[in-house]
């Protein structure tokens, strides 16, 4: 509902601000065409308020901006305007609207709402003044001084906002002081590892199952890469080896709540691995579940093509069954990326006995979230992102779920005697018992939906020491020196200057999300996991829906709450590695921990 309207607004905006000009070009005139241009402005106008209080019905934080500062700068001086049109107020209300748009299209945080509104208030003043001063009839006052005065505040807007990132300069991780550095929050130094292996990244050619070939960047060779197993509390060592990877390496542990050393950020929690360079993680998981590695050094990039793998954390005896674990992924391919289950870019058959169970580990490696349809049996999901799901009763076949991007499920079901389809568009798995049968009759189920999904959840935590607001917009912004459109603005900003969110060791925090764009984003906390408390005002009542990338689609409003219990400085982002190039990252410090590195880059 809310995406349309969204893009309903922006529209409406655009063409407000157009008519606004012509209204403004034509602001002495009295004729019925200057009349029939302010009533259009003061029609599309009138609708964006309309708009505006139908986005309000998800929640203030996703219409506080459009309802407190742009409509008001619009509607009020172009009330006026058609009610007395004089050449004063008919220019006034065109700067309304054009400011108005120019907020829309600029995103601003709440921090910046006194500087937008009393800036805004200037110009329109000074526009107002300078309608008054044009009865003198000076050559003077006839300049077209009400269009420099409109113009200064976006020009002073993009002077402050782009001195504003060039003074965050590579991110300030000291904003919380000094006193622990993050590179002696290690895992254990000593002890010999349960768990250890090699993995060597290197430039390779990659063969998807149909023959197309990627140029591919590879953990030893392969991707998806070696999946790594081990038992919650065994000690786990990693040595990366960099080949010949120029943009640099590094592992990070999704989901894993690792020491912060541990956590494979460049910039944050050390330096990339160069070519012929080495580095080793050592930490002790302290949660069973499904959880995955990739690189954190030009991720848009060398994860798409190929830098990523499994790591399964198991806790008791093995699964009783078939057990496989598969990513969802897109390859790079020219203009158009090409779906695929791990390599598989064309149906993949397997073969399992009736009557046998099934623990599929399913993985969004892919920027985006991809819809997943199963089909040919109901199913069960036992687990997200690594947190058991309690009580889930079975799902009707034909049933989607959501997955977003890092995102994961495990699902279970029994092999029926007939095919069991788990599909996304493009690419599809099909399970049967000779291992030839072709995908399972299509059926159409609902979405899966964690809300009120399971049993058992207990009283969701109340006493909060601090509460952070995010807001996500699309707009014009800086980041790292550039201007530009994007969907990634956290509160008006993007990285760098995107403010650190400070908490002490044991804090309880909320965090509100609310997504104002109109794309997908899956907001991914390293270090943490976060339990969901609500979605747009409805409280989340089946078990306890505990998670580490959520995906926040257009018009959705989450509230989070997690446990400050792992010090150092921790990112913060947007899961599509595209939108956290592009400055969707954001950082969480305690207090009292700095970081000796420095990134000269987004950590993306």
């Amino acid at each position: 509902m809310f995406e349309p309207l969204f893009l309903t607004d922006m529209v409406l905006a655009l063409l407000a601000m157009v008519s606004a000009l012509v209204v403004g070009l034509r602001a002495g005139g009295d004729g019925p065409r200057s009349r029939r241009w302010l009533h259009i402005t003061a029609a599309l106008v009138a609708a964006r308020l309309v708009a505006a209080l139908l986005i309000l019905t998800g929640g203030l934080a996703l219409a506080d901006s459009r309802l407190l500062v742009q409509v008001p700068l619009a509607v009020l001086p172009m009330a006026f305007a058609v009610w007395r049109p004089s050449p004063t107020a008919v220019h006034v209300g065109a700067a309304g609207a054009l400011l108005s748009g120019w907020w829309l299209f600029v995103p601003f945080g709440p921090q910046d709402v006194v500087a937008v509104v009393g800036g805004s208030l200037v110009a329109l003043a000074v526009v107002g003044g300078l309608g008054l001063w044009r009865r003198s009839g000076s050559r003077a006052s006839r300049l077209p001084w009400p269009a420099v005065a409109v113009l200064l505040v976006p020009v002073v807007a993009l002077v402050v906002g782009g001195q504003a990132n060039a003074t965050a300069g590579g991110h300030d991780h000291h904003a919380a002081g000094g006193g622990t550095s993050v590179d002696r929050l290690t895992g254990p130094r000593d002890g010999t590892p349960d768990v250890r292996l090699t993995l060597t990244a290197a430039r390779t050619t990659l063969a998807l199952d149909s023959g197309r070939t990627v140029d591919a960047v590879t953990f030893n060779g392969v991707s998806p890469g070696p999946e790594i197993r081990a038992k919650r509390g065994q000690l786990v060592e990693v040595t990366l080896v960099n080949t010949d990877v120029e943009e640099g390496v590094t592992v990070h542990w999704h989901g894993v709540d690792v020491p912060n050393a541990e956590d494979g950020v460049p910039g944050v929690t050390q330096d990339a691995v160069r070519p012929g360079g080495r580095h080793v993680y050592r930490f002790v998981p302290t949660r069973s579940g499904t959880f995955w590695y990739h690189t954190h050094r030009d991720a848009v990039n060398t994860v798409q093509r190929g830098l990523f793998g499994a790591l399964v954390v198991e806790d008791g005896a093995p699964f009783d069954g078939v057990e496989r674990t598969v990513f969802a992924h897109l390859w790079p391919s020219g203009d158009r990326p090409v779906a695929a289950f791990d390599r598989a870019d064309q149906p993949s058959r397997q073969a399992v006995d009736a009557g046998k169970r099934v623990l599929l580990r399913l993985v969004n490696s892919s920027r985006e979230p991809q819809r997943i349809h199963v089909d040919g049996t109901g199913f069960a999901v036992a687990a997200i992102d690594g947190n058991a799901v309690h009580g889930g009763a079975q799902l009707d076949r034909g049933t989607d779920f959501l997955l977003a991007a890092g995102g994961r499920h495990d699902i279970t079901f029994t092999m029926p005697d007939g095919p069991v389809t788990v599909a996304m568009p493009d690419a599809a798995l099909v399970f049967s018992p000779g291992g030839t049968a072709d995908p399972a009759p299509p059926a159409t189920g609902p979405l899966f939906d964690a809300l009120a999904y399971g049993s058992g959840s207990d009283p969701a935590p109340e006493d909060h020491q601090r509460t952070f607001d995010l807001r996500l917009d699309d707009g014009f912004g800086f980041s790292q020196g550039r201007f530009g459109y994007v969907s990634s603005l956290i509160n008006g900003r993007l990285y760098p200057a995107v403010p650190t969110l400070v908490v002490a060791r044991g804090d309880r925090v909320k965090v509100r999300i609310a997504n104002r764009s109109v794309i997908d984003h899956p907001i991914h906390l390293h270090g943490h996991r976060v339990r969901v408390l609500s979605r747009n005002g409805v409280p989340a009542t089946g078990s306890p829906w505990w998670t580490d990338t959520l995906n926040v689609a257009p018009g959705q409003v989450f509230e989070v709450s997690f446990t400050a219990d792992n010090p150092g400085v921790w990112m913060d982002h947007c899961h599509n590695f595209e939108h956290g190039a592009d400055g969707m990252v954001m950082h969480l410090a305690y207090e009292g921990v700095s970081t000796p590195y420095s990134a000269d880059h987004t950590p993306e």
